[in-house]
């Protein structure tokens, strides 16, 4: 055991119960060596100054009646922030060491470089507080930490530093706006062998999902180099999700989201100007490849894990991958404060009403709107500048701007990612934020009228001009039981977590062509025939965006797999329908390279859409693509809850080449659990009901085209609207007709069309007619449940009342 004092503990001494002995940092940091290093749980070795030796440095100093009159007099407003903190850490700076402190440090640190084999060890030097990490309390980088620190004088040094950091301008406003006595508040130091990530790279990873709380998935960023640059969010890192119910099956590659950060810069050690760091500009291939191997994403996510369940709570943590080894250490883990605590019975959706055009696009941080006039600053030094109220516009964000964060109704910087400071503050301020955009500071301007939108999932969009939106409070704690199950349609990916917490009973349609169109942009058959591509224009544009695919196809299908997996995971282990693409000619021709493989039709609505493409020697290889990522998304990834569905399928002997296909293709119905639904939207789908049901497992009614093809009404035409009416008399006829006899041959039947979501009559129709399952937008959720369970309780009555009168 390392020999301890009243001024030094050694990690592997400490638990979390030592909180008010060496703060939560690293408290934690002991409580993972001692507990879980035999779990797998990489932590650097290292120790601890006390809490009592932070207090008898000031005492020795006669700081502590100093620093209460400082304080005091910017209480009172007779000296600025900016002026009380430079004179308490001015005097703090200057303080000396008492010498049994000094003594103790130094011993330690000739102790922790004993044990790593070397002479003057670099370690990092971390602040950890006696206040921070409170569950309503992040205390997110209030004060400072000190890499590639080398030797007794320099470790000194910057241990002062980190003492005074406990009087920067951000810790004394964090502490008074979470009401802690600073006089209070004491320091304790962590010194801890650096990892050489400089030489390998570093993030941020969290047990949820940090903008809805799903509590299923793992969300690590990674940045070449030391982690500072991601935690300041000073460069836009990589960002992977890995759901955490597959971990488990060391055969299963259950990895949702990959997305490439611009990972602009990086931090390495410096050279022998007197710096310990310094940032440098990354190579063409290090910006273009992911930091993280599979593997390493895995490994990190089970770590993640291992840390959740022995403190049994959400967690914060940060990690670094040793170049010269590849091992992986966690070197930091804290609570979540934010989503953890979030009310579970209440959903808050916002909707925006005619949003100006689109002038910038990020990470979306929070679901919510903010409108306002933007104020640009380059230095939180320019405090005085912000106007309170307005939208806090910068490249990127450190504690020190927390003041100015406070004040702002929306925050929008050029860098960072989803584990950057601003994104931290942003959601512990419940501020909207988008950040990662780029060029905002270059492309807005002061005073400029804005719309900060987070509403559409993972990215948020800047809009010009002041939008209409509206709020509405969602609440799901006293949500009826149905035996109609509702369930939700999606199309985007990224917003699907958004709604996980409404006890929706599936996803009756997950739209595929939006995956496509918004996360991949490129023409299935472009990529089949890259080699041959005409247009080039088109070819670069498409190569730029498969530069990290030697196999042009495999970004088809690894784009698709994961953007349906978010989807999958979102409802797991509840069904989860995907249909399979559902373009029409015009609309496959907008994709990138779509031109050259797309018909010209005078009337794509009912021309060469759905099941008639899948089979055919125009589209059957980008087909074949859709295939291989279903395949992927329910064998290699584990989402076999995932049910296929085939859109617009004229007649039984189409679908039999349909399902061929799928079959030649990877998919055959019935192995390993597949299930295969059909749209039921063209008239000839409920005249001959019974044959399409020998033939799959399942009707989805699509309300809008069964409509259209009803009453001869084009969908989209303006002038016809009025005759447009999903519960005209011919319509339900179809309907009724549809669920009655596809129940007598054996299959299910629901409904994925808007008309239940805007219509609650017709919702009701639907449950007296039988239906299995109703699928609705996730705004309008709370309502038609309600109005499923109305209906069922009046036809229950209505059943009493002829039972008894029989």
């Amino acid at each position: 055991m390392a020999q301890t004092s009243p001024n030094i503990l050694w990690f592997e001494t400490l638990s979390r119960r030592d909180v008010a002995l060496v703060g939560g940092k690293n408290s934690s940091l002991g409580e993972m060596v001692q507990e879980l290093g035999r779990k797998g749980i990489r932590v650097p070795g290292g120790f601890a100054t006390t809490a009592d030796a932070y207090r008898a440095y000031l005492s020795a100093n006669d700081l502590p009646d100093r620093i209460a009159r400082i304080l005091q007099r910017w209480q009172d407003h007779r000296i600025p922030l900016h002026e009380a903190g430079a004179q308490v850490r001015a005097m703090i700076l200057d303080g000396t060491w008492p010498a049994d402190i000094e003594a103790d440090i130094r011993q330690a640190y000739r102790e922790l470089s004993r044990r790593a084999g070397t002479a003057d060890l670099s370690v990092a030097v971390r602040s950890s507080a006696t206040a921070e990490d409170l569950p309503d309390a992040s205390f997110a980088g209030q004060q400072e930490t000190y890499l590639n620190i080398r030797g007794e004088a320099a470790l000194l040094a910057a241990c002062r530093r980190c003492y005074a950091s406990l009087f920067t301008d951000r810790a004394i406003t964090y502490r008074t706006l979470k009401g802690f006595d600073h006089a209070k508040v004491a320091l304790s130091i962590g010194v801890q062998r650096m990892v050489r990530s400089d030489t390998g790279g570093s993030g941020v990873m969290f047990s949820i999902d940090t903008e809805s709380g799903f509590d299923k998935v793992v969300l690590i960023t990674a940045a070449w180099g030391l982690g500072e640059n991601v935690v300041q969010g000073a460069v836009s890192p990589d960002e992977y999700e890995v759901f955490k119910p597959f971990l488990a099956r060391k055969s299963l590659t259950p990895i949702i989201k990959k997305s490439l950060g611009a990972k602009e810069i990086k931090m390495i050690y410096a050279g022998g100007d007197g710096a310990t760091t310094r940032n440098v500009p990354t190579s063409r291939a290090e910006r273009a490849a992911f930091v993280l191997s599979d593997a390493e994403i895995l490994a990190l996510a089970r770590m993640a894990v291992t840390i959740e369940n022995h403190y049994g709570m959400p967690m914060d943590m940060e990690w670094a991958r040793d170049g010269d080894t590849g091992e992986l250490f966690i070197v930091q883990a804290r609570p979540e404060t934010v989503q953890s605590r979030a009310r579970a019975g209440l959903v808050r959706s916002y909707t925006v009403h005619k949003a100006g055009k689109p002038l910038l696009k990020g990470l979306s941080v929070g679901s919510a709107v903010a409108t306002g006039k933007v104020s640009i600053l380059e230095s939180a030094r320019d405090i005085d500048r912000f106007v309170d109220g307005s939208i806090l516009v910068t490249s990127t964000t450190d504690p020190d701007w927390v003041p100015i964060m406070k004040r702002a109704s929306a925050i929008v910087t050029d860098h960072g990612g989803r584990t950057s400071h601003a994104a931290i503050v942003s959601r512990e301020l419940g501020l909207p934020a988008i950040v990662g955009c780029g060029n905002a500071t270059h492309i807005l301007h002061d005073e400029q009228e804005v719309t900060v939108n987070c509403t559409g999932g993972d990215e948020g969009v800047v809009h010009e001009g002041i939008a209409a939106f509206t709020a509405e409070d969602l609440r799901l704690d006293d949500l009826p039981a149905t035996r109609t199950r509702v369930m939700l349609n999606m199309a985007n990916p990224s917003a699907a977590f958004r709604w996980w917490r409404l006890p929706a009973d599936g996803v009756g349609l997950a739209r595929m062509e939006f995956v496509i169109n918004n996360a991949l942009k490129v023409h299935p058959m472009a990529l089949v025939h890259f080699g041959s591509l005409k247009d080039e224009a088109a070819r670069a544009e498409i190569a730029e965006l498969t530069r990290a695919y030697a196999d042009k196809t495999e970004y088809f299908v690894d784009g698709l797999a994961r953007g349906l997996s978010q989807i999958a995971a979102a409802a797991w282990p509840n069904p989860v329908i995907v249909r399979m693409s559902d373009f029409k000619t015009n609309e496959y021709a907008d994709l990138l390279g779509g031109r050259e493989f797309e018909p010209h039709e005078e009337n794509p609505m009912i021309g060469f859409r759905g099941a008639s493409r899948y089979y055919s020697p125009r589209y059957e290889a980008g087909f074949a693509l859709e295939c291989r990522a279903i395949q992927r998304l329910r064998r290699e990834m584990g989402f076999d809850n995932v049910v296929v569905m085939i859109p617009f399928c004229r007649s039984p002997a189409e679908a039999d080449r349909v399902l061929a296909t799928m079959a030649k293709h990877g998919l055959k119905r019935g192995k390993d659990g597949l299930q295969v639904y059909v749209m039921g939207e063209i008239p000839a789908n409920v005249i001959l009901a019974e044959d399409f049901a020998a033939r799959f497992d399942g009707f989805s009614i699509g309300s809008n085209d069964l409509t259209q093809l009803t009453l001869g009404v084009d969908r989209d035409s303006g002038d016809l609207a009025a005759l447009f009416d999903e519960s005209d008399p011919a319509v339900l006829w179809m309907i009724e007709s549809l669920i009655s006899r596809a129940h007598k041959a054996g299959a299910k039947v629901g409904l994925c069309g808007q008309a239940p979501s805007n219509d609650p009559a017709f919702a009701r129709l639907l449950v007296k007619a039988g239906i299995d399952s109703i699928s609705v937008t996730p705004d309008s959720f709370v309502a038609v449940k309600r109005n499923v369970a109305e209906a069922e309780r009046r036809m229950a009555k209505a059943a009493k009342r002829a039972a008894k009168k029989a």
